[in-house]
């Protein structure tokens, strides 16, 4: 990694751990409420649903177009990795690149300042953010509504289990999956993302 890069996640870094965010399920907790409305900003869609992994928002993506284990699905030049995890989910890939079900992006120094210019006119997209170098994190943004209400569901502890421990009444039961996942990302990790967003790879000491 060059020098470059290093300032910039030196400066993240310093930034996030002078601010005194900790691990937090609390009603106070803005880390990941900001990275979503941020990431909703960057790219004109309007619902964003963050993950702990890049494996765990291609699962939301999923689920929230209603793929699940059994059915079909196309997205063009998947890694090695993409491949098998679609083969434990049980979803067989037609790896046609006309017509993907959704759009798939790394975020990295690289391509930070204008990543978004290449996105392809997709409703619903994945952005992997964890070649940031913070840890593992990704969102599931949409322009769909219900996309994001099946992604979020998939989480333990999302939105609509934390409206349910909050206040005490079931929050949207009718779109209950079968399983949830441990997809909660660290609000620390989503600090860092947002505050790298937000620079978007010009880190100064002011």
């Amino acid at each position: 990694m060059d020098k470059k890069k290093q300032f910039q996640i030196s400066f993240v870094l310093s930034r996030v751990l002078n601010s005194g965010i900790i691990m937090s399920i609390e009603k106070n907790e803005k880390e990941i409420n900001g990275l979503e409305k941020l990431v909703a900003q960057i790219t004109k869609l309007s619902y964003v649903s963050v993950f702990n992994s890049y494996t765990g928002a291609l699962h939301g993506a999923l689920n929230g177009k209603d793929i699940v284990h059994g059915d079909f699905v196309t997205l063009s030049n998947t890694s090695e990795n993409e491949q098998k995890f679609l083969n434990w989910l049980g979803v067989f890939n037609l790896n046609n690149n006309e017509t993907d079900a959704f759009d798939r992006i790394s975020v990295s120094w690289d391509n930070i300042s204008d990543f978004e210019k290449v996105l392809l006119n997709h409703s619903t997209v994945v952005v992997d953010l964890t070649d940031l170098g913070f840890g593992p994190c990704a969102v599931v943004a949409t322009d769909e509504k219900s996309v994001w209400e099946k992604s979020e569901r998939l989480k333990i502890f999302g939105a609509f289990d934390l409206r349910t421990m909050w206040t005490q009444e079931e929050s949207h039961p009718d779109i209950q999956p079968g399983i949830q996942f441990n997809y909660r990302v660290s609000p620390l990790v989503a600090a860092c993302a947002k505050v790298s967003l937000i620079k978007r790879g010009v880190a100064v000491e002011n």
